[in-house]
């Protein structure tokens, strides 16, 4: 562990509390009041069961800092109880919970590169691609004289989410889509 001045903690940091568990930074600002002592206030999302926390410290205070390896892995699968990652260099398999990639789980696609957060050989958190191609699989047909830039249209892609395309855009398509809500981004260049 190494220990930092609350003034210098910065959002994505992990840090570990007195409780023995582990935090990651969503914002941290510090005041400094004309009368009284300066402050950093840190609001922190426990990474165990994601309950929310606010503390404030002297921006002088010493906080521990956890030591977190950031690591690039490959999707091989979903084995029923958890996903499995592969690690590029040394070949060793990673059993990571489904929650730990919540929602953005739709999205992963065999081969897929990520980057997993590693605390003392578990893993933490999953940072997948920000955009992934995919196919439409089913969507209404296109209505003639619907010009309109900023009209949408619902269509059902091939790993099963729903999202909202351009009208000029058909069944058999294959589009860039943003993995962090599902939007659609731009056809796909391929």
């Amino acid at each position: 562990m190494v220990k930092v001045i609350a003034s210098n903690v910065r959002k994505g940091n992990v840090l570990e509390l007195e409780d023995g568990k582990l935090y990651v930074v969503l914002t941290a600002e510090s005041f400094f009041p004309g009368k009284g002592t300066p402050t950093t206030q840190i609001d922190m999302r426990r990474i165990s069961d994601g309950v929310k926390t606010t503390q404030r410290y002297k921006t002088t205070d010493g906080i521990e800092k956890a030591q977190i390896d950031h690591q690039d892995y490959t999707y091989l699968y979903d084995d029923g109880d958890s996903l499995v990652f592969m690690n590029q260099e040394n070949y060793e398999q990673l059993h990571v919970p489904h929650d730990l990639v919540g929602d953005q789980v739709a999205y992963l696609q065999e081969n897929m590169k990520c980057e997993i957060a590693l605390f003392n050989g578990a893993a933490i958190t999953v940072e997948i691609p920000q955009r992934v191609i995919l196919e439409i699989v089913e969507t209404e047909p296109v209505t003639k004289g619907q010009t309109a830039t900023s009209s949408y249209k619902p269509a059902l892609l091939s790993n099963g989410v729903k999202s909202a395309v351009p009208p000029h855009v058909s069944a058999g398509t294959r589009i860039v889509v943003n993995t962090a809500d599902g939007s659609y981004v731009e056809r796909a260049k391929d």
